[in-house]
């Protein structure tokens, strides 16, 4: 009986035609591999939750009444009885922080829903096969971004006078080229898009074919550029507060608390860091998060 021949991995896969063994290793279905999220972008929405827990339910975090001080505790640093400490009418600080946040995110979504929807109305009205309108609202935008933000919305306020109201109104105002440009382009975009043409072709009117396929796609895009905005209008209206053209004290608002710390900032520190830390703090999540988003939309992330 003849011994069982052993071939050769050259005599059994001839080597003549490498590239069919690497077609052959690179044919085999590779998993795909989904990437966390950052840790970055995990803390910025737990703190954005955090954030819309407190402004819906201050009390939930603290007892103490932001308008009610006592003057025998004023000017306490923090500790154990006063988180944040105290100011100098003996009011807590930390509790004024957490009442300040619903001043704060109410006005910033007010600037950012006004500008959303004058932006939105604009931008759409540009994208149009209009060269008239098209150019008279670009103009516009440019007018619009040639002042700085602040700038634009004190002139505003100084029109319209004080109040909450008025400086959501300013800060939407200031922010209308920021969504107007975006809806703008992504309007142009669309309405060439083949899918539209064919639309039209088999017979859909020009209505139809701007809220089935025109408005559904411009709009994608809004949430996440609202939500990089939310962060810059939050600190505008801090600003404008700090400058005596928001909310009036004694409204826990935490421009207003900085405006209020100015003067003893010198013997007490914290008045005027924690509102400053919770305003940094809310305008570094909300910017992460829409980054985040950003990137997510634009197919830059797995």
């Amino acid at each position: 009986m003849t011994a069982p021949s052993h071939r050769s991995f050259e005599q059994a896969v001839p080597l003549d035609r490498p590239e069919d063994l690497v077609g052959f290793e690179t044919s085999l279905p590779v998993p795909a591999v989904r990437r966390r999220p950052p840790l970055a972008f995990v803390v910025a929405v737990a703190f954005v939750l955090l954030l819309i827990a407190a402004a819906t339910a201050p009390s939930l975090f603290t007892h103490f009444d932001p308008l009610v001080g006592d003057f025998t505790e004023g000017l306490k640093p923090p500790g154990w009885a006063h988180l944040f400490g105290t100011d100098r009418l003996g009011r807590d600080v930390f509790a004024r922080t957490i009442y300040g946040t619903r001043y704060s995110l109410l006005i910033g979504f007010g600037g950012v829903a006004v500008g959303l929807g004058l932006g939105v109305i604009l931008g759409i009205i540009a994208g149009q096969r209009n060269r008239i309108l098209d150019e008279s609202v670009s103009r516009l935008f440019d007018m619009l971004s040639s002042f700085p933000g602040v700038l634009l919305a004190m002139l505003i306020v100084t029109f319209l006078g004080q109040g909450m109201l008025n400086i959501a109104i300013a800060v939407g105002i200031a922010g209308i080229p920021k969504f107007g440009r975006v809806v703008r382009a992504q309007t142009q975009l669309v309405r060439d898009a083949d899918y539209v043409t064919q639309a039209t072709i088999y017979g859909l009117s020009q209505r139809q074919v701007f809220l089935r396929h025109v408005l559904p796609n411009v709009l994608v895009a809004i949430p996440i550029i609202a939500t990089v905005y939310i962060g810059s209008t939050i600190l505008i209206v801090s600003g404008l507060s700090f400058l005596g053209l928001g909310p009036q004290p004694p409204t826990p608002e935490w421009g207003v608390m900085l405006a209020e710390s100015r003067d003893v900032l010198r013997v007490a520190w914290w008045p005027g860091v924690f509102p400053g830390l919770a305003i940094t703090a809310t305008v570094i999540a909300f910017s992460v998060v829409g980054n985040f988003l950003q990137k997510k939309f634009e197919g830059r992330m797995a």
